[in-house]
């Protein structure tokens, strides 16, 4: 029995760029590339007309973007996987993307050879992204699952405190929006710092908040 076709949709608005991606594509067997688009509108208005296993999606399109474009397509073709190929090496980017339905990450720059290995992978069921792209994954996760970790140790009033001291508000201004004395608030501040093991505010916003506080 034949070996079932790969079917692959390119979406990338660069012209040079998407001659190089069909042409690596092509070459490698059991894969065809259906078509090509250079936005996500014309790519969204054939998709249901289309049968396709695989999307090459490019983040920086004119008109609605790759992130915007994966999430609509997914409704109209759930079962197609979408590997992002893009130049961007940026988590906000990366987990919008994945958020919004994507199965895969690539840097453009990545070998040749790669891409047809993530094609492979991510029409088996992987989830394929270059080491740059997974080592950020990585990074950011442990980060949120930290601060949360060390976040779960502090009661409601305690946080609410951490929030204000984080936002750059003195003692007395957290006691006026919380209706409490201001030595409630610095016996809130010094459990918050025994419990986080820290001696300053800044140690102690730097600890539960490794990207920032959120305002």
């Amino acid at each position: 029995m034949a070996e079932k076709v790969i079917r692959v949709v390119l979406v990338e608005d660069d012209k040079e760029m998407r001659e190089i991606l069909r042409s690596t594509v092509e070459r490698a067997p059991g894969i065809h590339v259906v078509r090509t688009f250079a936005n996500a509108e014309d790519f969204i208005d054939a998709l249901p007309a289309m049968s396709v296993d695989v999307v090459l999606m490019d983040i920086n399109l004119p008109g609605k973007n790759g992130v915007e474009c994966i999430r609509e397509a997914k409704l109209l073709s759930p079962a197609t996987q979408f590997l992002v190929l893009t130049v961007f090496e940026n988590p906000a980017y990366i987990f919008q993307a994945l958020c919004a339905g994507a199965t895969g990450y690539l840097v453009k720059n990545d070998e040749q050879d790669e891409l047809i290995t993530c094609i492979q992978q991510i029409h088996a069921g992987g989830s394929p992204m270059s080491a740059a792209i997974a080592r950020l994954v990585v990074n950011s996760f442990q980060q949120n699952v930290r601060g949360n970790i060390l976040d779960a140790q502090l009661t409601d009033r305690e946080k609410s405190v951490l929030d204000h001291l984080a936002n750059g508000l003195m003692y007395k201004e957290i006691a006026a929006k919380a209706t409490i004395s201001t030595e409630t608030v610095r016996t809130h501040v010094h459990n918050i710092y025994q419990k986080l093991q820290v001696s300053s505010r800044m140690e102690a916003i730097r600890k539960v908040y490794p990207n920032g506080p959120a305002n």
